[in-house]
């Protein structure tokens, strides 16, 4: 090849199991054909079982990882994951906005506002979570809660459609420029459809709803297909019915690992090998 690929950058924790966090972007990255690009804010200890240890970065390293791609690689768009604690946040913050990362910038910048893991441990503390509202949801291009995230942004419990609608206006107040409210956890919908909302406009994304128990990652996964659609051009509405599609195919042929709960999958993309 004499071209660049697009880049995205996936500012997010590494899951050891390989199935959710900045392992579950990079191959999104990869087989949405977008080169991916890290900015590692913490290393859990998790398998299936759940998550039993962390390490939190440095915030200057969180910061000086996404000044170093963005000065020489160049980002197309950028997306967050699991963002640690409101020191780091706060760094987060800074170096997006000296990268040209945001919601009145040049770059796309996608907040999955990752609070807790899905076995229900909390990632970060009051503090972040206060400066996650206060600091990247105002920079968002893109906000894209879960339920359980949108409870803990916005206080809502929410249990059906109408529901969606009104936290994805509550939300949409706190400054993102979209909100894309995943619907994931409405087990009671035979459907799943997301909301996206732009202050005035809601686009419905439906799918199928699968039955299987594996889901690890569909989160990131849809968030960070989203992001590969704006590295390459796409606008947010196209964006985000590309990242339904792409994680949509992931759930249907999400597999079985370790003792509990098995990762969506992104094996769908790839060719079948010679034999």
């Amino acid at each position: 090849m004499t071209t660049s690929l697009p880049t995205a950058l996936t500012i997010a924790g590494s899951d050891s199991g390989g199935a959710a966090g900045l392992q579950a972007d990079l191959r999104t990255f990869l087989t949405c054909g977008v080169h991916g690009l890290v900015a590692v804010t913490a290393v859990t200890v998790q398998n299936t079982l759940g998550v039993h240890d962390r390490a939190d970065m440095p915030p200057h390293i969180v910061a000086g990882q996404i000044e170093a791609v963005a000065a020489d690689m160049g980002v197309g768009a950028a997306k967050t994951g699991m963002l640690a604690s409101a020191e780091i946040i706060h760094a987060v913050a800074a170096a997006c906005d000296k990268a040209g990362i945001g919601r009145d910038e040049q770059i796309p910048f996608v907040v999955d506002p990752v609070a807790a893991s899905m076995h229900g441990h909390p990632l970060f503390d009051e503090a972040g979570l206060h400066a996650l509202r206060d600091e990247l949801l105002p920079r968002a291009t893109v906000l894209t809660p879960n339920l359980d995230e949108v409870r803990l942004l916005t206080g809502m419990t929410v249990t059906d459609r109408e529901g969606m609608h009104t936290a994805a206006v509550v939300l949409h107040r706190m400054g993102p420029r979209y909100v894309l409210v995943k619907s994931g956890h409405l087990q009671a919908d035979p459907e799943c459809v997301d909301l996206l909302f732009d202050g005035s406009t809601f686009v419905e994304l439906p799918g199928k709803r699968y039955s299987t128990p594996h889901t690890h990652g569909a989160g990131d996964t849809m968030a960070s297909a989203l992001t590969a659609g704006l590295a390459k051009g796409m606008s947010v509405v196209e964006a985000a019915r590309y990242g339904k599609w792409f994680v949509s195919h992931a759930v249907e042929h999400a597999y079985p690992m370790g003792a509990k709960v098995g990762p969506v999958s992104a094996f769908w993309r790839l060719a079948p090998e010679e034999r």
